[in-house]
């Protein structure tokens, strides 16, 4: 099983970028996908997932209306468009993967077990 993300940079504030990650190794139609951030000296936090067969969503409160995660099933990806980024939106960006959205969205990055390498955005002021 394997998650590969790519998408991250430097963008200044009220900029855009487009993250993604692509998965492998697993059946992608069963899992959610979900995108995790964590800044320097902060702990990891949830910012939006997805459930690959329901399309069900969810998105943390500070990027609603800002970041939209989409899928792409005949390319195993889940993207996350991120716009009007701001400073604090600064973080290495991990997705993971879950069979079940449920557990993903209350349980947290704690229990989950498959995760990416991190790409790191960074939003100047």
């Amino acid at each position: 099983v394997q998650l590969v993300e790519s998408g991250g940079g430097l963008v200044q504030a009220g900029g855009s970028l487009r993250l993604s990650c692509e998965a492998s190794g697993l059946p992608f139609d069963d899992y959610a996908i979900g995108w995790f951030r964590q800044a320097p000296g902060k702990e990891r936090e949830g910012v939006s997932y997805i459930d690959i067969n329901t399309g069900m969503t969810y998105y943390a409160d500070s990027v609603k209306g800002r970041f939209t995660i989409t899928r792409d099933n005949a390319k195993n990806t889940v993207s996350l468009q991120m716009n009007n980024l701001k400073p604090e939106d600064t973080a290495v960006y991990y997705c993971a993967a879950d069979p079940s959205f449920f557990r993903m969205a209350e349980a947290g990055y704690r229990y989950l077990n498959i995760w990416g390498q991190g790409t790191l955005v960074t939003v100047s002021s």
